[in-house]
């Protein structure tokens, strides 16, 4: 499956390249490799051999289908054509690791509110299948399968608004969710709805979609489960959801952490590999002599509030990354503040 990254912050920017390039588990890496603390755990029903093939299946390696990263900046806003932070967007279908162009953005940006994706492709590899997917201000991405979405994917487009149907340009299972869930979340994309107002939208997409597989599908057909991975943001606040339809198997890995962002910043003295980095000291002898910028690492207390939601962790600090729960929406306020909620949609839809 296919692996993201999400961080959002109200005060504290990050380099991307600290985030998406440089920690031994970053999310370019886990192209052929991955990082999964606490996922491995007994599920009634399952031996422990079906336990590790399953949870190897929704964690399949060789993403290599597409590279997309959104970052938030504020040059609209600077020209009056937007208030606040609007998405930047920039696509590949070359593994991260072989593009230049964006190992030189990751290197020279630094953002608030970013969102990554690697694709393992389940349909066309092309750059409008890349995730993350924009809509105004809101951008959107998944990792895992809307199963057999060929067969209702007209049901799908017949329940979108005309603004959302015109603006899918991908053919991706991944892309008509996200238009379902603007078609709820309203036709104002430049506003900023209320967090739970967002959420509901997220529930309402996930529930239709199970609800027309169940309408549209025969029987054996519907009875397969969807894994949706799925997280949205308005730039300040965010939704990310770990979801499964199935009374057993789990969906693909997904984690939080409000503590990670110090380690993923060489401002900061602890690095993201731990003592095998030998801390940030590559990077803090520039720091400490940049001119009239900064006299050293600070101190990690000063790092502002922030929460990351990953496919894996992406630093050495097991404890400073949560597994999410099955079926568990995290929800990030303005303020940052974190709180977990079960996905809302009809009980039936979950057998």
């Amino acid at each position: 499956m296919c692996r993201w990254f999400a961080y959002i912050s109200n005060t504290e920017p990050a380099l991307l390249e600290d985030m998406l390039i440089r920690p031994q588990h970053a999310i370019t890496k886990q192209v052929n490799s991955h990082y999964l603390p606490g996922l491995f755990h007994h599920i009634a029903g399952e031996t422990s051999a079906q336990e590790e093939a399953e949870i190897k299946l929704r964690n399949i390696l060789h993403n290599t289908d597409g590279t997309g990263v959104g970052f938030y900046t504020w040059t609209r806003d600077e020209y009056g054509e937007a208030v606040g932070a609007r998405p930047l967007l920039y696509k590949t279908i070359q593994p991260p690791g072989n593009d230049p162009n964006f190992q030189s953005l990751c290197g020279n940006t630094s953002a608030l509110c970013v969102l990554a994706h690697i694709r393992m492709a389940t349909s066309a590899v092309h750059m409008f299948n890349n995730h993350p997917f924009a809509f105004g201000r809101h951008l959107f991405m998944h990792n895992g399968t809307v199963a057999n979405f060929t067969d209702i994917r007209r049901d799908v487009a017949a329940l979108l608004s005309p603004k959302a149907h015109a603006a899918v340009q991908g053919s991706t299972d991944s892309e008509h969710v996200a238009a379902l869930y603007m078609t709820y979340l309203g036709e104002d994309w430049e506003r900023k709805y209320p967090l739970g107002e967002m959420k509901r939208a997220m529930d309402r997409a996930i529930g239709t979609v199970l609800r027309l597989q169940q309408q549209v599908l025969p029987a054996e057909k519907a009875a397969e489960a969807n894994s949706l991975n799925l997280c949205t943001t308005d730039g300040d606040q965010l939704v990310a959801v770990r979801f499964r339809n199935h009374p057993v198997e789990q969906p693909p890995s997904l984690y939080y952490s409000t503590k990670a962002g110090a380690t993923l910043n060489r401002k900061y003295p602890d690095h993201p590999d731990g003592e095998a980095g030998e801390l940030n000291w590559d990077v803090g002898d520039r720091f400490r002599s940049a001119g009239g910028k900064g006299t050293g690492t600070k101190n990690t207390e000063e790092h502002g509030a922030h929460v990351i939601v990953a496919s894996e962790p992406t630093t050495y600090r097991e404890q400073d990354w949560v597994l999410i729960g099955k079926n568990m929406a995290v929800l990030v306020d303005e303020d940052m503040n974190v709180s977990v909620e079960p996905v809302d949609v009809d009980a039936e839809a979950l057998k």
